[in-house]
């Protein structure tokens, strides 16, 4: 294991450069460029609500990075009393965000600096897909389809609406919508090898997921669970329910997980096809190893290094990187 940087203020994600250079979100607002263990700050990043769990997350190039240039950032804008998940595309040159591109914002605002959510997916067909959490206090509109909050949507990569999407012809509903009934999905992965979308998502106090995430599924929060509120209190009396989906993955007691990857690469054979998901309660990598779609034996890794971990990212040799809250950026090889 290397440790590449330390000091980084909060990063959330990474995104690796084709030259090999590594740009790290910080939620604090800054976007940060590491090269040759050197860090330099990215100029132009557009101001974030930086509270709570609120303040710049996601980063994801576009499939076509070599042609195009898009960098796609997601972060929570507006102020404590009004907020909301936003997206948002740039290009990096001479160390600025140029040509800026505000795509969305999701609705309706929301006066809590929770619950986010905020990965970005992108498809094969160039489109992306996002999860947006309930804002916490705002759990019944998770199965609310005029809302947007516990929900994972699609967009064209120029923020527009697909035209087959799976609700679009549906009346009093969002367009955007993909899925819905999530509470705070922050793992989103496309698995280009069995053309399936994976998600992880935090549970209250127990009920962490792994789902399967198909267009037009109800994922089932807060109707059904297997966790219990904070304070002990039952959430509901359902852990299934007709027409709701039942999680690939339950983890009672929670792990709160952080991101996620499907491992496919020559360094760790071991992984292949398996999925690693960051932790920050647990402080591990939790691997699943997969059979096909369905999960088999959990194993627990790097829980050696007592470190909340947030982000995950395969390098393109086949190493893992590795975020952790207390600011340092780990490469893991062999």
């Amino acid at each position: 294991m290397t440790e590449v940087v330390r000091g980084l203020d909060s990063p959330w994600s990474l995104a690796e450069l084709p030259d090999g250079q590594i740009l790290v979100t910080e939620r604090s607002g800054a976007l940060k460029r590491v090269h040759n263990g050197q860090v330099q700050n990215i100029e132009g990043v557009p101001a974030v609500y930086f509270a709570g769990q609120g303040g710049l997350l996601d980063i994801k190039l576009h499939p076509q990075y070599p042609e195009n240039g898009w960098v796609y950032l997601s972060y929570a804008y507006g102020n404590r009393s009004e907020n909301a998940l936003r997206v948002m595309r740039g290009k990096i040159k001479n160390n600025t965000l140029v040509e800026q591109q505000i795509l969305f914002t999701a609705a309706p605002f929301k006066d809590t600096p929770v619950h986010y959510a905020g990965r970005i997916a992108f498809m094969p067909d160039n489109t992306f897909l996002l999860s947006i959490g309930d804002g916490f206090d705002y759990r019944e509109s998770a199965q609310k389809k005029d809302s947007l909050l516990g929900k994972i949507i699609r967009l064209n990569d120029d923020g527009s609406i697909p035209s087959d999407n799976p609700y679009i012809a549906d009346s009093g509903t969002r367009g955007e919508l993909f899925s819905i009934g999530h509470r705070n999905p922050q793992g989103l992965i496309y698995d280009k090898k069995r053309d399936l979308v994976f998600s992880n998502e935090h549970g209250p106090a127990g009920g962490d997921e792994i789902n399967i995430i198909k267009p037009g599924k109800n994922y089932g929060w807060p109707v059904i669970t297997y966790g219990r509120d904070y304070s002990g209190a039952s959430i509901t009396p359902f852990t299934e329910y007709p027409g709701m989906e039942q999680p690939l993955v339950d983890w009672t007691p929670s792990i709160a997980p952080s991101s996620m990857v499907i491992y496919y690469g020559d360094m760790f054979p071991e992984f292949d096809g398996d999925l690693l998901s960051t932790t920050l309660k647990t402080r591990e990598v939790r691997w699943v190893q997969m059979q096909g779609r369905k999960p088999g034996k959990q194993t627990s890794l790097l829980n050696n290094l007592d470190e909340r971990l947030r982000h995950i990212e395969i390098a393109k040799d086949g190493s893992l990187y590795l975020l952790t809250d207390s600011g340092k950026l780990l490469n893991i090889s062999r």
